[in-house]
């Protein structure tokens, strides 16, 4: 199982906006090398989705509620010092360093691994099951929209589908020293803006007032001085109720309190911190800056990329409505690079019942709850074909590793992964049978 694992994470996948840039000999090394472990799996029908993506069909004892299991093979690139090198995926005391190893090719070789060891069991599920493997999502690609359009085609409606997501988080809030198990039940919209301003440029010894740079970093302070209003989601709310029983004196009263008061909760996360205030308004982040090529030239164009989370609540309109209202400049010229709307809310249902009890059986100490995912996910394509959206990756986090996502050693524990392949594994032998009720 573990060696199985490491070998995939050897691989950099590493995906590219830039088409000349992608390295197709290492994808094609992973598909390869995924086949060759995990044997029994690929004698199930399958789909190649885009370039190097993946749809697998296990046929289950009836096909009332299929379920659809997501995860993506492609990762984002290496930068900075790592403890361990990024791609050696070296074991120590317990510990698998590499990148991938949390987002997301765990989740894939964990979904792989216990479907492959429950055929090899005999294993017939209750319902269908889809395997949907994204090979582009860390670039907002295209497989998993081509992966939707394929279910689509075939008539799938899924009764759940279920991305990474949420983790049994440690460290998760002050005073709270039970792990919370947060299941993903919407997720945040993304929009991508450049700002741009043109001037007439020339030498740095004879500067206009308000050039190009200046006139941009004017609307960029504007903009950061000006957030959009704040309130906490109804998945927020709920995530502190269910959390604050579990919290020690004080912080147990203080939350007490809050979630009685939608407009209390908001401004405790607001002055929580920037993590915790990200889970009560949109957000605005100002990623890229471009402006002179020279120390001595006036820039002629200065520009600013601003990466945009939106609340759900609130609306892709609306947001280009306040950047422009906050900035009061014509001279700045916004620009829509990409655009996603927050994502419906699912419901707690009885899919989500499911993912819960499930998730209290493999880590019994864990609160488990909904919350709005701050990232965004392959899974929001998915909301045109299913009402039951759901991100969880059934993997033990600390903060340290939560925040090693994206960053400099990533990292988890031996212990940890196989819990998760026993999680999606006992998910899959509990699915019901039959349609449902009513």
């Amino acid at each position: 199982m573990i060696e199985a694992f490491r070998a995939l994470l050897r691989i950099p996948t590493v995906s590219t906006r830039d088409p000349q840039q992608w390295d197709h000999a290492a994808f094609d090394a992973f598909l390869e090398a995924l086949e060759g472990h995990f044997p029994l799996l690929h004698k199930l029908p399958l789909v190649r989705v885009g370039s190097h993506g993946l749809l697998f069909h296990w046929a289950g004892e009836s096909a009332d509620r299929p379920v659809v299991l997501m995860a993506h093979i492609d990762v984002v690139p290496v930068e900075g010092e790592w403890r361990h090198p990024p791609f050696d995926a070296v074991v120590e005391d317990g510990v698998i360093w590499g990148r991938g190893t949390l987002d997301c090719k765990g989740s894939l070789t964990a979904i792989c691994q216990a479907v492959e060891d429950l055929i090899a069991a005999g294993h017939t599920p209750a319902q269908d099951v889809w395997l949907s493997f994204g090979c582009d999502e860390e670039v907002a690609g295209e497989a998993a929209l081509l992966a939707v359009e394929e279910l689509r085609r075939r008539g799938v409606t899924p009764w759940f589908v279920l991305d990474e997501g949420g983790a049994v988080a440690y460290d998760a809030f002050p005073g709270v020293e039970k792990p919370i198990a947060v299941i993903g039940v919407t997720e945040k919209g993304v929009v991508s803006i450049e700002l741009r301003v043109e001037g007439r440029g020339g030498h740095a010894s004879t500067p206009a007032p308000l050039g190009p740079t200046a006139r941009l970093a004017r609307a960029i302070t504007r903009l950061d001085r000006s957030p959009m209003r704040a309130s906490a989601p109804d998945a927020t709310v709920e995530l502190f109720r269910r959390a604050a029983p579990h919290a020690k004196a004080p912080v147990r009263y203080v939350l007490g309190t809050a979630v009685r008061s939608r407009a209390l909760l908001t401004r405790l996360l607001l002055a929580s911190g920037p993590e915790t205030a990200a889970m009560a308004r949109t957000t605005f982040a100002v990623t890229t800056l471009s402006g002179s090529p020279a120390m001595n030239v006036v820039a002629a164009s200065a520009t600013a990329g601003v990466n945009i989370r939106i609340l759900v609540g609130d609306t892709m309109e609306g947001v280009i409505r306040h950047v422009r209202r906050v900035i009061k400049d014509p001279q700045v010229r916004i620009t829509v690079i990409d655009e996603g709307e927050p994502c419906p809310s699912s419901p707690l249902d009885d899919a989500f019942d499911l993912l819960a009890a499930v998730t209290e059986t493999h880590f019994p100490e864990a609160v488990t709850s909904p919350y709005v995912m701050m990232a965004a996910t392959d899974a929001r394509h998915f909301t045109r074909i299913s009402e039951r959206v759901y991100r969880f990756t059934p993997f033990e986090m600390t903060k340290r590793q939560r925040e090693s996502i994206h960053t400099t050693d990533e990292h988890i524990t031996v212990d940890a992964y196989r819990k998760g392949v026993a999680w999606y594994g006992g998910l899959i032998e509990r699915l019901p049978a039959g349609p449902p009720a009513g």
